[in-house]
């Protein structure tokens, strides 16, 4: 009994299951499902284990690493050159600059008028002895306020004597009798100073006062009292510059020679040295007494 109880329970017992191979069991399941369509038991071929053999890694050439040359700008276009003139062959001898004559008149002054001027009024210094300051030529146009033509010709004709362009004057107010409006052009004029000053008045004694017909010279009562001279003129024909066939109206004109004498006897002798022809004081007036006057006879 004894033995068969420990039989039974040895068979009972029995040896302990071991746990199943997990790799065996993932080769058989391939091998059931093949024989379960088959009908026949086929062994599947355990696929190759291809051993992959370690590769070497290739020494890799490391060629030279070219340095890089620094990157040269390319050259900036240059401005094209400009050609030079062509230059004569022969150059004029280059010398210093000619000096700048100065008027006759006024050397003339410098010279000569200066030192009887001090010995005759006892100046102490030079800078009291009287000048000529300026010079005032004016030009009266009454035509212009019916054709603005004449007052063109009246410039032109004070432009070549004077040597400079004048100033248009205009009216200050209106005047209904002479028909004049106010801002009207009705004269020309112009005032001379420096070296061109000098070269007139030369004109003037010299070369125009001449041309005068019957002229005896300046009086002595056209001095204002504070040393200035005003002349009347008749006429421009008097003057070099004018040409007689171009002139379509004969008009006078008024010059004025303004100077620094405080008297008119200083004015007088400055204006003698420089040659202006003075007429002795009642000259003129004799002779006009002298002539005979002329009676209309009534009818």
């Amino acid at each position: 009994m004894t033995d068969a109880k420990k039989r039974t329970g040895s068979e009972r017992k029995g040896p302990e299951p071991k746990a199943p191979d997990q790799k065996a069991a993932a080769r058989k399941a391939p091998e059931r499902k093949a024989s379960g369509r088959k009908g026949a038991e086929a062994k599947v071929p355990e696929p190759k284990v291809v051993e992959q053999k370690a590769v070497e890694p290739k020494a890799v050439e490391q060629k030279p690493v070219e340095q890089k040359t620094a990157e040269r700008k390319p050259p900036e276009p240059k401005a094209p050159e400009r050609k030079a003139a062509a230059e004569p062959a022969v150059r004029p001898a280059e010398g210093p600059p000619e000096p700048r004559v100065p008027a006759r008149l006024k050397e003339m002054y410098r010279k000569e008028a200066i030192p009887r001027l001090r010995e005759r009024f006892r100046y102490r210094n030079v800078m009291e002895v009287p000048r000529l300051e300026k010079v005032v030529v004016n030009v009266r146009v009454g035509d212009a306020t019916t054709d603005a033509r004449f007052l063109d010709k009246a410039v032109e004709e004070l432009t070549l004597i004077a040597g400079q362009r004048p100033v248009i004057p205009r009216a200050k107010k209106s005047i209904a009798a002479f028909k004049l409006r106010k801002g009207i052009p009705i004269a020309a004029k112009v005032t001379l100073r420096g070296d061109r000053m000098y070269e007139f008045v030369d004109k003037l004694f010299n070369a125009t006062f001449p041309r005068i017909k019957d002229f005896k010279g300046i009086s002595e009562r056209q001095f204002d009292g504070r040393g200035n001279l005003n002349i009347g003129v008749r006429e421009q024909l008097i003057f070099p510059e004018i040409d007689y066939d171009k002139v379509e109206k004969v008009r006078g004109m008024d010059i004025t020679l303004v100077t620094t004498a405080r008297t008119d006897e200083e004015a007088r002798e400055l204006l003698r040295l420089l040659g202006l022809p003075l007429r002795e004081a009642g000259t003129g007036d004799r002779e006009q007494a002298a002539r005979p006057t002329q009676k209309t006879e009534e009818t």
